[in-house]
């Protein structure tokens, strides 16, 4: 997602340079204009605003923190701007580490996929504090269309992880419905048609059942990422005495599937777990006819 967001900010006319371990993911961003940096050391001590957007806590931790990192580079009253979804402890921990040498830091996950990167249309959700959050609005707005400062840092995250949960128990909701009713016999397309526009209805419907519906489980959002993300929320409510059953559950359905080797294909496959109970498939028939 970290190429798509970039090329929006070029579009947007701020100047980057930019860094990746892998070169070959970073030549439309040099194609476009961004300058090339040998190291996240680098990146920080030629700009003024870094952005990070990795897949773990350990990846934040390495880039920022490690040999050669952001913090290496990073002058006093730079901001770094870390768009990972990550555990909400280990991002406090590397803003307070960033404070003591006069940096400041807003974890800035989002949501929308591959295609809301693309389109500038994440939904960014931030943790930090005001003055810095308006000082970097004009940024954040060029990646995204709901910009939100939920409160200090780790908040971000924290918001971050409630989506998460919200769209993996939705997502095997789907496929519990739509498994029951093509089971008995009704055509899923119809079914879809039928519920859309009521109580039922929601994006996560309308973006994720034309896909099942197509078998099309090309990664959008990898279902290993939100595996990832699920374990996050769960170590989280841990600490916080916050009990997650349903969390729990659609985790290990998760975690099932990743090891079938399905971890890099969309995370609509979550339906998959109850198709193979089933042993059935959500999918168009041919007679399928659309009514009015």
């Amino acid at each position: 997602m970290g190429k798509p967001m970039a090329l929006n900010l070029l579009k947007s006319s701020f100047p980057l340079v930019v860094y990746n371990r892998t070169k070959s993911k970073i030549e439309a961003l040099a194609e476009a204009g961004a300058e090339v940096a040998e190291s996240p050391a680098e990146v920080a001590r030629k700009a003024d605003v870094i952005i990070t957007m990795v897949n773990d806590s350990s990846d934040v931790e390495e880039v920022v923190l490690g040999k050669k990192g952001v913090a290496e580079g990073a002058r006093e009253g730079s901001v770094l701007i870390d768009m990972s979804s990550i555990s909400p402890v280990v991002s406090k921990r590397i803003a307070e580490q960033l404070r003591k040498q006069g940096v400041q830091m807003l974890d800035a996950p989002v949501s929308g996929g591959e295609q809301g990167a693309k389109d500038a249309t994440l939904a960014i959700m931030v943790g930090g504090e005001d003055s810095i959050y308006k000082e970097c609005l004009p940024i954040l707005k060029a990646m995204g269309k709901s910009v939100v400062l939920i409160g200090s840092n780790g908040a971000g995250q924290i918001a971050k992880l409630a989506n998460q949960v919200i769209a993996a128990l939705n997502i095997e909701a789907l496929g519990e419905a739509f498994t029951l009713a093509t089971k008995a016999g009704i055509d899923p397309q119809l079914l879809f048609e039928a519920i859309r526009g009521g109580l039922a209805g929601s994006n996560i419907m309308n973006s994720k059942i034309p896909l099942i519906l197509d078998r099309n489980f090309e990664p959008g959002f990898k279902l290993a990422l939100h595996q990832k993300d699920l374990k996050n929320a769960l170590e989280t409510a841990r600490e916080l005495n916050v009990p997650l059953p349903l969390t729990s559950l659609v985790q290990q359905m998760l975690i099932r599937l990743k090891g079938a080797g399905k971890g890099d294909l969309d995370n609509s496959v979550i339906v998959n777990f109850v198709e193979e109970l089933a042993n059935v498939e959500i999918k168009k028939t041919p007679t399928t006819k659309s009514q009015g």
